[in-house]
């Protein structure tokens, strides 16, 4: 791909006002280097689970034909946990044994399968997302993923601006839910906060609940998020 095509990309989606074109662009180029699967979500390194949100997904993942939605791939692809890991891209294998699937970290995909780049980003926050890209037939080399590596990163950057501005207005924390997400945040577990707050731990799951309400997410992940960003807790 000449520097010219990859500037003009980098700068379509930092301007861009719709997610579809972020898609459209990074998917042509992604298929010009034989990666047919994409999958691009935010993630919480402090929390069980890893993914928080994802933003897009698509292909053939589990090469059965069908549609994957966000749930069965959370519950199927163990290579996300190496995000955790490892602060670089890396490329994963996925091979068949029978009925068997078995997935590893690999320096360079060989063989018959779907193989993979996956792209950790990070910010302030530490670890705040990621890119994987799948296919049967990839070009695996260093300027495949240079390329790719910038490019979804800036397509996240740009996916995060846009889908959050998209988002709720929400109501405003009281100093008491402020107190536990900030507590929470910092990894302090539930029956702590309600020790140290001379409450039961059932009321600290009700603040968190309302929280989540209140902020207009699914979960404490993405409501500690906002809350960073809106300033209502220090990070």
């Amino acid at each position: 791909m000449p520097a010219d095509d990859i500037t003009r990309l980098l700068l379509e989606f930092e301007t861009c006002r719709h997610f579809s074109a972020i898609q459209q662009g990074l998917r042509q180029r992604a298929h010009l280097y034989g990666y047919d699967r994409i999958v691009l979500f935010s993630a919480y390194s402090s929390l069980d689970g890893i993914i928080e949100r994802i933003y897009w997904i698509e292909g053939d993942w589990f090469d059965n034909g069908k549609t994957v939605d966000a749930t069965s791939y959370i519950r199927q692809c163990p290579v996300t946990h190496h995000i955790l890991e490892t602060a670089q891209p890396f490329f994963w294998t996925k091979a068949i044994d029978g009925k068997d699937e078995e997935y590893h970290i690999v320096k360079t995909p060989k063989g018959a399968g779907i193989h993979g780049l996956q792209i950790p980003f990070f910010g302030p926050l530490g670890l705040e997302g990621a890119m994987s890209l799948g296919g049967k037939s990839i070009d695996s080399s260093a300027k495949a993923r240079l390329e790719l590596t910038l490019l979804s990163s800036a397509a996240f950057a740009a996916a995060r601006r846009l889908l959050e501005a998209q988002e709720p207005q929400t109501q405003t924390l009281s100093k008491r839910e402020k107190q536990v997400l900030s507590w929470t945040a910092l990894g302090k577990r539930q029956g702590d906060i309600a020790l140290a707050l001379g409450l039961s731990t059932r009321t600290i799951e009700n603040h968190l609940r309302n929280i989540r309400i209140k902020l207009g997410v699914a979960t404490t992940a993405e409501a500690i998020r906002i809350a960073l960003r809106l300033g209502d807790i220090e990070g």
